[in-house]
């Protein structure tokens, strides 16, 4: 009667943990394929990261890039110089001192050459590289200097564009003359960092750090000591005063104050004067700079004090505290520094973009996934024909690993291309064969009467599989340091499915199969 009892209370809880595995892995499944969505601003937003897919599958964004045709107008004087303080002066005002206005291209014929295309072309380049573009092609003309970049189509690509055309001209100026103190050429770094906010609870600053180069350095504690802040001290007369008819008696001078005193005359009541003093006051004088960049002014300062250290930190928006507001300030203070740290173009460029769509559209992809699917399907189906109880368990562990090998993708940004799709089919082939060759071999051993079957296949299919799989280990691990995307993302998710094989099956598979084996 206890035999009894025991063996269905072994039965019932074998049910219960083979009921909870099922309902894991349907939940993480469910994740993997729809996502967390939670309420935010009147809207229901997905939680989980989306895939980044290349340029084969969600269509790429083309951009051409000519060398502008525009003109400005510059203001010159007798001699042909050009006048940088004169934009507010009128036509007269500028016959009177002799000044003419020329219109001028922004791009002299002597900048469109072979070279600064080129150059203009490894800086857009480098821009692209800071600004995390992992798949682009980008191409110049040497005969006319147009260049055309192909990059993905996101929620980024309006934003990366933007700081593709712009020149990067930096400059520190003198705010009234406008003499240039110091260029791009002074600068050795410009970085984004982040510091706690002293006026906002739990707020966050974000700065752009720019640090400059040995030469730069000088030139810049030069500036902090010719524009620091200057205090002057102004102070008048204090005078004692009696009634009218006073002659000036004795006059002594100290510390640049006056003290004047006096007495009446021909008079018999002495009357005591009223006493006025003015305060000392303090006055600030200041030159300024500005900071700008293509022109545009970034600031205005002075300085309270000389900087010998050849670094500069400038705030970028204002604290916060919300993740989104601080990403924003990031974004912005990114934007600055990949202008600054790749060197000014030699050549104006304006541009135009267009959107190209993929040749594999969203209906193709979906006929894809389904027909994965019901192969899959039908190749568990054969497990659990096959295998019963352990089948249907090693079916559970397979589902489980698909849909962790999903979210592996997702939150390692390996970016999906074609390849890619063929490289998940196959971490699934490969996963299958292991189950199948594990479930086989335990057969085996449970129909020899050997104990702990489970543990023992586990262990010998899984040495004899994977000496095996060196070769393809290497392969992934290879590719996965290729900068071409299609091979890249070949690699990267070979080398996460493998090792995914490799982890979960000892742990997880390995349980799943012992509840029956109990």
């Amino acid at each position: 009667m206890k035999e009894e009892k025991g063996k269905t209370n072994l039965k019932n809880g074998k049910k219960i943990k083979i009921l909870v595995c099922t309902l894991v892995v349907f939940l993480i499944a469910t994740i993997a394929i729809f996502g967390i969505y939670t309420k935010y601003q009147n809207r229901m937003i997905n939680n989980v990261k989306s895939y980044s897919y290349g340029m084969d599958l969600k269509g790429e964004r083309t951009i051409i890039l000519t060398p502008s045709t525009e003109t400005e107008t510059k203001i010159k004087d007798a001699e042909g110089n050009e006048v940088t303080d004169a934009e507010n002066l009128t036509d007269e005002e500028l016959t009177q001192k002799g000044y003419t206005k020329e219109e001028v291209a922004v791009n002299s014929e002597s900048a469109l050459t072979k070279e600064n295309y080129e150059k203009s072309k490894e800086i857009i380049e480098k821009r692209l590289k800071q600004l995390d573009v992992e798949q682009y092609t980008i191409n110049v003309n040497e005969e006319n200097g147009q260049i055309t970049i192909n990059i993905p189509e996101d929620n980024r690509t309006d934003d990366i564009i933007n700081n593709l055309i712009p020149v990067g001209k930096f400059e520190i100026i003198d705010s009234e003359t406008k003499e240039v103190l110091m260029t791009n050429n002074d600068i050795k770094e410009a970085r984004v960092m982040y510091g706690q906010s002293s006026s906002v609870q739990n707020g966050t600053n974000v700065y752009l750090d720019i640090k400059f180069n040995k030469e730069g350095t000088q030139k810049f504690e030069n500036v902090t000591n010719t524009y620091k802040t200057v205090e002057e001290s102004n102070t008048t007369n204090t005078t004692n005063t009696t009634s009218d008819n006073t002659t000036t008696d004795n006059t002594t001078t100290e510390n640049n104050t006056n003290e004047t005193n006096t007495s009446t005359e021909n008079t018999t009541n002495e009357t005591e004067g009223s006493t006025s003093e003015d305060t000392t006051k303090e006055e600030e004088t200041q030159k300024e700079i500005i900071m700008q960049i293509d022109g545009e002014q970034m600031m205005t300062t002075s300085f309270d004090e000389v900087v010998s250290t050849g670094e500069m930190s400038l705030v970028v928006g204002t604290a916060a505290t919300d993740e989104e507001t601080i990403n924003d300030h990031a974004q912005n203070a990114l934007n600055m520094a990949t202008l600054l740290n790749n060197g000014e173009m030699p050549i104006e460029y304006e541009g135009v973009s267009q959107y190209i769509l993929s040749d594999i559209t969203k209906t193709q992809l979906h006929i894809v996934e389904i027909a994965i699917i019901v192969i899959i399907a039908l190749a568990l189906l054969r497990l659990i024909i096959k295998y019963k109880t352990n089948g249907f368990l090693a079916s559970i562990g397979y589902i489980g690993l698909a849909a962790i090998l999903a979210l592996i993708i997702r939150y390692t940004n390996v970016v999906i291309a074609i390849e890619g799709i063929f490289a998940i089919a196959i971490v699934l082939i490969i996963n299958y064969i292991f189950q199948s060759k594990l479930l086989s071999k335990q057969k085996k051993l449970k129909e020899n009467n050997e104990n702990e079957t489970v543990r023992k296949a586990m262990k010998e299919t899984f040495k004899d599989f994977f000496i095996k799989m060196i070769p393809i280990c290497i392969m992934a691990i290879t590719f996965c340091f290729i900068k071409w995307i299609p091979i890249s993302s070949f690699g990267m998710i070979m080398f996460w499915g493998l090792l995914l094989i490799a982890v979960y099956n000892p742990i997880i598979t390995l349980y799943l199969l012992k509840i029956n084996n109990k």
